[in-house]
């Protein structure tokens, strides 16, 4: 939910959009950009329910101005999917599905999933993958607290670094040796640092395929 995704979610939908409807074609959105600063590592019940809050609210502004369908840009946010989508009464599109659907159809059984900490570690995110049969590797802490730190520290803020970049090669080349086919970027600004079509492993980038589920429901493909 930083600007950084926002912006990405923004330019991959408009260009698929453009590469299947035409040139001069662009996606109709509407777009609630929120301050991520209230929303950024939490933790306690409380701060759960104000995210809660505030995710409905904005998901019933959009479907007050006309939205048709409705994204949550960002993974870790999808702990309070059930409660935002039941506060409208358009489709709410799951981020983990879109990208359970889509390893399902490559065939993927064997596979590791980095993010956040609630993302890599709580049942909301890893349990619509296992839904497909997907065997997901145990999450390292070690791992946890490396991807947590980047996550939250840097590339929140739009800082890159070479080490981080090393760092996530590092995770990679160690989760494909564990015995993981594939791995799911679940963090929606891991693309910053993740070469994800030159990769020691099938890379799943979650904002690309959530995007692509977006595109198809604006062209009636959906």
């Amino acid at each position: 939910m930083s600007w950084l995704s926002t912006r990405t979610y923004y330019e991959q939908i408009n260009r698929q959009v453009q590469a299947r409807a035409g040139q001069r074609a662009s996606a109709p959105m509407l777009i609630d950009s929120l301050d991520f600063s209230s929303l950024a590592r939490l933790s306690t019940r409380e701060e759960w329910d104000h995210a809660a809050e505030v995710l409905c609210a904005s998901a019933r502004q959009l479907e007050a101005g006309g939205a048709t369908a409705i994204l949550i840009g960002a993974n870790s946010m999808h702990k309070v999917y059930d409660r935002v989508a039941a506060a409208v009464s358009v489709p709410v599109i799951h981020i983990a599905e879109c990208v359970a659907a889509k390893m399902a159809e490559r065939g993927v059984a064997k596979a590791a999933l980095i993010g956040t900490r609630n993302v890599m570690l709580e049942s909301f995110y890893r349990q619509k993958l296992i839904a497909r049969d997907i065997e997901l590797l145990p999450p390292e802490m070690a791992f946890v607290d490396t991807l947590d730190r980047i996550i939250y520290d840097e590339l929140l803020i739009g800082k890159v670094t070479r080490q981080a970049e090393r760092e996530l090669k590092t995770i990679l080349t160690n989760l494909q040796q564990d015995g993981a086919q594939a791995v799911v970027l679940g963090c929606t600004e891991l693309e910053m640092i993740v070469a994800v079509d030159a990769n020691v492993l099938p890379i799943f980038d979650c904002t690309k395929i959530h995007a692509q589920a977006a595109v198809d429901w604006i062209l009636g493909e959906g």
